[in-house]
């Protein structure tokens, strides 16, 4: 059984899944269901791989997080769900920690940020003893659009050399189209492979890049409710 899958079974039947300690970039451009396709993988990891899932959400509180899974029926193992929120306080809503959510300042705060993955990290993989982890920040553009590129190079060098230590999985979302192309290949830098999502003719394709020795072929997908649908490879 490979170390990690993305529950996305055409993708993982092509690389047979992804090595422990890998770091993977999620790129795609603006409403192309990145959320959906994470939110997809969250899911598969934690109900069906027990995987213990560390959520950085600089776009959505993670009030509105755990309610998209419930108005979906998935029923996600709590036990195994950690979720920094960098969006409560900046909207200046009732933000309330408690055992499966951290609150963060704001998308700037890197270094409470840092803290409160860290405190997750502890949590799951020494008091818990979940072996298995996944780090997933939604969206590194958030967070570029308030720090340079220099801080949040060294804020991912941190966590990508941990999760390469722990063998542990991160993925990290960021849009395409939206930072200049020397951003994107600095941050590149970290990273053992790309989910590559693109548009073209009205159509959704996705892909997976450098995890295995040739990419995927590209396939397309369409978002059907919370459900992500694969029709055909190309």
């Amino acid at each position: 059984m490979s170390d990690y899958t993305t529950g996305i079974k055409e993708l993982d039947d092509v690389i047979g899944g992804i090595r422990k300690g890998s770091n993977i970039m999620l790129i795609g451009p603006p409403m192309s269901g990145k959320e959906i396709i994470l939110n997809h993988i969250m899911y598969h990891g934690a109900a069906n791989n027990e995987n213990a899932i560390i959520t950085v959400t600089t776009r959505e509180s993670a009030t509105h997080i755990l309610e998209w899974f419930q108005a979906n029926n998935l029923i996600l193992p709590m036990s195994r769900i950690g979720i920094v929120d960098c969006v409560s306080k900046t909207l200046g809503g009732t933000a309330v920690e408690n055992e499966n959510i951290k609150i963060a300042s704001s998308p700037v705060d890197l270094t409470g940020i840092g803290v409160k993955i860290s405190q997750f990290l502890e949590e799951f993989f020494i008091k818990k003893n979940n072996q298995k982890i996944q780090l997933h920040i939604n969206s590194l553009s958030t967070i570029l659009m308030y720090s340079n590129i220099q801080t949040v190079f060294r804020f991912l060098h941190v966590f990508t050399g941990r999760i390469k230590a722990a063998g542990a999985l991160g993925i990290y979302v960021i849009e395409s189209g939206m930072h200049d192309e020397q951003a994107i290949a600095t941050l590149k830098q970290l990273f053992d492979g790309l989910i590559e999502i693109k548009s073209e003719d009205d159509k959704n394709l996705i892909r997976i890049v450098g995890v295995s020795p040739k990419p995927t072929p590209w396939f397309e997908y369409e978002i059907e409710g919370n459900n992500l649908k694969i029709s055909r490879g190309n």
